[in-house]
């Protein structure tokens, strides 16, 4: 069964969310769905391709698409962005102290966005 067009459905769905998000100064929140938006896009891009792609890393998944799609390094650059926000943006213990929602600001919500 190709899902493919569901792991994508759900990774535009989720770049939504992370817009809306954004303007009620849910920071943190747009730095999460943005990594796991990508991280669905690419998905989506690897079933396409029938490989395997286990695991959160962006980055690395594009490299193993490498063999059937040329990524040029400005893409992964941004994917390597998008993959520090995995843990941090959700778990308060991303950082010594304090929750998530106190770390991220505007500026790199909307830098997510644009990555993403």
């Amino acid at each position: 069964m190709d899902r493919t067009k569901d792991w994508f459905s759900q990774a535009e769905h989720l770049l939504n969310q992370a817009k809306w998000d954004l303007q009620g100064s849910f920071f943190d929140g747009v730095c999460f769905l943005t990594q796991q938006s990508s991280e669905m896009a690419i998905k989506a891009l690897c079933l396409h391709f029938k490989l395997e792609c286990w695991g959160h890393a962006i980055s690395r998944f594009l490299v193993t698409l490498d063999e059937d799609v040329v990524v040029p390094e400005e893409i992964v650059v941004l994917a390597k962005k998008l993959d520090k926000y995995y843990i941090p943006a959700r778990y308060p213990n991303g950082f010594e102290s304090g929750a998530p929602k106190d770390y991220f600001t505007k500026q790199e919500a909307e830098e997510a966005i644009e990555n993403a």
